[in-house]
């Protein structure tokens, strides 16, 4: 059994190793391509960039199959994100630990500076680096940044203990809205929600157990494409 992880100091997820490229990256589509979640909680808008066109087209495909209907938010954790994806969660039973759930195929990472953990980002989970090298994505499991506004000062720290260098545009948006800033440049970043941050935070505020399922599950009703 392997582990999706975010960074050292957060709660880490399983997850069951993928070892194969991505064979089928979806149709294409078109520029300004958004995707409508509904969900128990509420719907969340997304715009997927097209800067990351693998991610894209992959999380496309999967919403064009409804790979995600009926799903859940497995994982919520106030102030940072909350996580969907696992093709387990569809049925499990309330007391299942969930985050293992896969696709035999992870997505090379799509790294680009310009495309940060800002809150409402869209971003791929992936399996920890001692077994994930290159970083590569989870074909299915992602999250969304809900995040926190950070001081200057402890954006210094986390440059200096992560050994990153952030922009002046990350250091702006990073102390007035928020995000994840130690996040950057390990998860793709794939998308942004444009309507529905307040679902969001609904979700990640909900009461969880001791493996951050929330205890009301919060299932995804429906994805479609909207453009």
């Amino acid at each position: 059994m392997k582990k999706i992880s975010f960074v050292a100091f957060f709660l880490l997820a399983s997850f069951f190793g993928m070892s194969q490229e991505l064979a089928n990256q979806g149709a294409k589509v078109d520029r300004g391509t958004t995707v409508r979640m509904v969900t128990t909680q509420g719907e969340i808008v997304i715009r997927l960039y097209n800067e990351t066109p693998m991610h894209r087209d992959n999380f496309v495909k999967l919403v064009s199959d409804g790979f995600y209907d009926g799903l859940l938010f497995h994982r919520v954790i106030e102030r940072f994100m909350i996580q969907g994806g696992d093709p387990a969660s569809r049925d499990a039973d309330p007391s299942t630990r969930l985050g293992e759930g896969s696709l035999d195929y992870t997505v090379p990472a799509e790294f680009r500076r310009e495309l940060f953990h800002k809150r409402g980002a869209l971003c791929a989970a992936r399996l920890g680096d001692d077994v994930n090298p290159k970083k590569e994505s989870s074909a299915c499991q992602f999250y969304i940044v809900q995040g926190q506004k950070f001081r200057p000062e402890q954006l210094d720290e986390i440059e200096r203990r992560f050994d990153k260098k952030f922009s002046p545009e990350q250091r702006k948006v990073y102390t007035t809205i928020g995000g994840a800033p130690h996040l950057d440049g390990d998860y793709t970043v794939f998308g942004e929600v444009v309507k529905g941050m307040e679902v969001v935070d609904k979700i990640a505020s909900l009461p969880k157990d001791e493996f951050d399922r929330p205890k009301e599950d919060v299932r995804i009703l429906h994805v479609e494409m909207v453009q």
